[in-house]
Formats: C-alpha cells, structure tokens, sequence
C-alpha cells in the first residue's frame, strides 16, 4: 500500500481577499458594470472604463495574493489605461494569479445602486468574469441592492461594489505519493 503525504502550507490552506470600489455617476459616460453596458442616463466617471464590480474583484484577488491593488498594477496617471476595459484588466489579473500558482475558488461580489436595477444583467456578468478568469459560472456569484434612498448611492451620486474570494495555490493543495507501487487505495491513476 502506497503511502500519501500531504504537503500543505505551513500557516494556511485558503487565502481570502476583500475589495470595495466607488465611482461618481455623471452624465455623458457609459455605464458598465461586469463588462455589461447597461442603459441608463449616468454613467461612471473614471480612468479606465470605471467598472466598479470589476474593479472591486480585481481588488479582492489581488489582496487574496498579497500583490496589492489596481492603482499599484493599473494606475490613473498611466494614459495606457484610459478609457480601458476592465475586462482586459481583470484578465492581466488573472494571468498574474497565474505566475504565482493561484487557484481561484470562488467570487462573490455586491453591486450597492439604487438604479437601475440589475437583475436582468446579473448572469452575463458573471458569465464575463468566469469567461476571463477560465472558472466555472458557478464559481462567480453576482448580487445587487440598493440602500432604500439612504446615503450617496440612494441618492444616485454614485455606485459602489465589494467583492470577496478565496484562493488556494497549486503547492497548497498538492499531494505527494510516496512508495506507490500498487498506487493509491481506490486509485486507477498513475500506477
């Protein structure tokens, strides 16, 4: 019978991260919101195409890995990065996660905006955050609320988002086999 030795990190198994984002609603900017573009009369002001749901992941998973923040990766005095999609920073993100042997388990992330609603724009948004980052749709979960007409997205002068996710690496989860002859009990793999 083989023997199997897990080698695990020394502290954890699991590393979760935190992002928040706001962007001012003004006239005269598309709104887009998990790479949708949305209609409605505001749009969000910013750099880049100021996608605060993406903006709020990418922030997740980049303080999940320890690497940071967007304004340290993708900064606003940078003319590369105006009027960019936040698709095509998420994905500059996800290849970083990538090089540092992450794996992203999951994604759960709020969009705070008292209008419009965004129901019915919730599943293609995560279908585009899965599709960039290569995850499963049921690795991505989007949410929306309002503040009943409290505070500055109840009063529509802007729209916030916070994001949470889980990362594991590569080294984390991998398993040693050691004196595998007859391989693993149960196992039909490497013999």
């Amino acid at each position: 019978m083989g023997q199997i030795e897990e080698k695990r990190g020394a502290d954890t198994v699991m590393r979760i991260g935190m992002g928040y984002d706001v962007h001012k609603l003004t006239e005269d900017r598309k709104l887009i919101l998990g790479g949708v573009e949305i209609p409605h009369t505001l749009g969000l002001l910013g750099h880049s195409d100021a996608d605060v749901l993406l903006h709020a992941v990418m922030d997740a998973l980049l303080g999940a890995a320890a690497l940071g923040d967007i304004g340290k990766h993708f900064p606003d005095t940078d003319e590369k990065y105006r009027g960019i999609s936040s698709l095509k920073l998420l994905e500059h993100v996800g290849n970083l996660l990538e090089q540092e042997h992450y794996i992203i388990e999951n994604i759960d992330a709020t969009v705070i905006a008292q209008k419009p609603k965004l129901r019915p724009y919730i599943e293609e948004m995560e279908q585009n955050i899965a599709d960039t980052l290569h995850l499963a749709k049921n690795q991505v979960n989007v949410k929306a609320t309002t503040e009943e007409h409290l505070g500055f997205t109840g009063r529509e002068e802007g729209i916030s988002a916070n994001a949470v996710c889980m990362l594991s690496t590569i080294y984390e989860n991998s398993v040693a086999v050691g004196d595998s002859e007859g391989g693993c009990p149960g196992c039909a793999g490497c013999h």
